[in-house]
């Protein structure tokens, strides 16, 4: 005779494989959820109703850190951070107390991480003389890191003469004299401190030209890393030395453009007067030599990147920055055939690179503006006095170094620093 189990074992058993099985359950929608979480998904609603919709991430980063972020006027979190959006195009702020706001329009793409990179920059920089002897003019080498200047000032014509400045030496520098600046040559015979300066494509050798009123003038090869002696007078075989850094600067470019995929570099030639390449060589500052659209040469386009300041319908005349590496191309000034002629073959522009390869240095009207590579962001540092065609960004980027006198009549201009951080 068979025995019935007892109903309460029934439930107890039951209890005991419906335990597990609603712990398995949870655990799998516990880990869908993070998985969707991770994937962007979130919980909003819309028109009263709940909805789940996918999302992209922006990273919000900022120098200095800390700074507050508002998304479309709404304060939201502060740098350096992640926050999830709605697909959609938002406006993004970034403040920090003492500095310059910062702004600029990000399109939100579903599942695409998208940057927000602030560099922001002080409202009141500091600006202090780092020469006390009357600097005639200053020129800096093509690497960004020396600065070659003349001094012609002093009393003692040994004091006079060309330096040679090293940005990178560590410490706060003083000139003329001092263990970072080098004094290539003195005065003693009345013609160093007016001498015209030309760095050399590597940055070892200096070309002084020696201007007189009737005449040819005298050239003269100075070495960089030390005192000049006996200076070289180079004046009966100065093509030589202009050929071979004509070649040099011509092999350079020939390298620079080659690194561009072909279908690049044919539409460059034909439409780029390019000006100058950003420090990392990956970016070209450029004159459009003749109105044209600009083909998209990357297919597909990078993730993430913002196009939002694209502008790939060239017009002559205007000045771009071209990006090698994600094939953007983005509008810094509109028409600008009176900063700088297409035709010419050597062209001096308001626009130098600023060490991180991501902003431009703008001089005009008489203030020093700091502008991102796509043109957005123009923020005034300095406009007080200063000789416009001397300004040159340290190598580190922590500060711009200017020529000026304060519109101290009477007296000389020196070399100032204004302080970026």
């Amino acid at each position: 005779m068979i025995q019935e189990q007892p109903i309460h074992n029934k439930f107890s058993l039951k209890k005991q494989l419906f335990l597990p099985l609603l712990v398995l359950l949870l655990l799998i929608i516990v880990t869908v959820l993070v998985i969707l979480y991770g994937k962007g998904y979130r919980l909003g609603f819309q028109k009263g109703e709940p909805k789940i919709s996918k999302t992209g991430i922006l990273n919000l980063t900022s120098l200095p850190t800390g700074a507050q972020v508002a998304i479309d006027g709404h304060l939201t979190t502060a740098t350096n951070n992640t926050i999830n959006l709605t697909p959609g195009r938002y406006t993004v702020s970034i403040k920090k107390d003492g500095y310059n706001d910062w702004q600029k329009d990000i399109e939100i793409k579903r599942e695409v991480v998208s940057n927000a990179n602030a560099l922001l920059f002080p409202k009141a920089p500091t600006l202090q003389s780092i020469s006390t002897q009357g600097i005639e003019s200053a020129i800096i080498d093509p690497s960004g890191t020396k600065l070659a200047f003349r001094i012609a000032s002093q009393s003692s014509k040994l004091k006079n003469g060309i330096y040679v400045l090293d940005m990178t030496t560590r410490g706060f520098p003083v000139l003329a004299g001092q263990s970072n600046s080098t004094q290539l040559v003195n005065d003693t015979i009345d013609i160093f401190s007016k001498a015209t300066l030309a760095w050399s494509p590597d940055g070892k050798q200096l070309l002084a030209t020696i201007a007189v009123e009737s005449g040819t003038p005298t050239y003269y090869l100075l070495k960089t890393d030390g005192f000049n002696d006996d200076p070289q007078d180079i004046t009966a075989t100065l093509h030589l030395t202009t050929d071979a850094w004509q070649t040099q600067r011509r092999d350079k470019e020939t390298a620079r453009l080659s690194s561009l995929k072909q279908p690049t570099q044919k539409f460059s030639n034909q439409y780029f007067h390019i000006l100058s390449w950003s420090p990392d060589e990956t970016k070209i500052l450029y004159q459009a030599s003749q109105s044209a659209d600009m083909p998209i040469f990357l297919t597909p386009r990078l993730i993430g990147n913002n196009l939002l300041y694209e502008q790939r319908s060239l017009k002559k005349g205007s000045i771009y920055v071209y990006d090698s590496n994600e094939d953007i191309n983005t509008r810094i000034i509109e028409n600008s055939d009176d900063l700088c002629a297409v035709t010419a073959s050597d062209c001096i522009t308001p626009f130098t690179w600023f060490p991180d390869s991501t902003h431009l240095t703008y001089v005009h009207d008489k203030k020093i503006e700091i502008v991102e590579d796509d043109g957005s962001n123009a923020t005034t540092i300095y406009a007080g006095p200063f000789l416009d065609q001397y300004v040159f960004p340290w190598p580190d980027g922590s500060k711009l170094v200017i020529l000026t006198n304060l519109n101290n009549l009477g007296v000389p201009p020196t070399l100032y620093t204004i302080g970026l951080k």
